[in-house]
């Protein structure tokens, strides 16, 4: 997976516009020894109680044509939380406008990519979940962050959620044939 400066995930995602527009180390045993041997080093465990988001690493949209308008899943988004406790949990998405290199270069800009997520696709753990978009009529604007999914858990077992959400780019008359590439930032807090 790809990560932002930030240390957000980051899907890398592409459309193209047609003319129509720790490995483990073993170690033999030690040679014996006749003399006094040390006991082995005592060794803690240090559980990482995290909350994470991952994300595909790369995706294509398809074409269409200028004008036109593409509506492609943009893969699974899962946030797992191994937290203690039951603290609430957010998703946030964003995205960069889409560019075409060349001179001069051409944008899509992020105000014409929108997202919605959907209901949650799997479940594990108690708690509740709530999608940032549950339907279509309620896709957001990428052109400032949106929520894209948040949570609670119930107890201090792991609790995982996974939504697909829906892109869709919609793509300006003026735009010329080729492929533009941009991301979408998805993070958890």
């Amino acid at each position: 997976m790809r990560m932002s400066r930030a240390g957000n995930p980051v899907a890398r995602a592409s459309l193209a516009l047609v003319a129509s527009i720790v490995a483990p180390l073993s170690l033999g045993a030690p040679a014996a020894s006749a003399g006094p041997r040390a006991a082995p080093p005592a060794t803690i465990a240090v559980r990482a109680d995290t909350l994470t988001i991952t994300v595909p690493n790369s995706v294509n949209f398809g074409a269409d044509s200028q004008g036109g308008s593409i509506s492609a899943s943009l893969g699974t988004v899962t946030v797992a939380d191994a937290r203690i406790g039951i603290p609430p949990w957010t998703a946030t998405v964003s995205a960069t406008d889409f560019t075409l290199s060349g001179s001069p270069t051409q944008t899509i800009p992020k105000a014409n990519i929108a997202y919605w997520s959907g209901a949650a696709t799997v479940s594990t753990g108690g708690g509740t979940r709530v999608p940032g978009q549950a339907t279509a009529a309620q896709k957001v604007a990428l052109s400032s962050s949106a929520t894209a999914f948040s949570g609670r858990k119930t107890a201090a077992i792991l609790q995982t959620t996974a939504w697909a959400p829906t892109i869709v780019i919609t793509i300006p008359s003026s735009a010329v044939s080729g492929t533009y590439n941009g991301s979408i930032i998805h993070s958890v807090a």
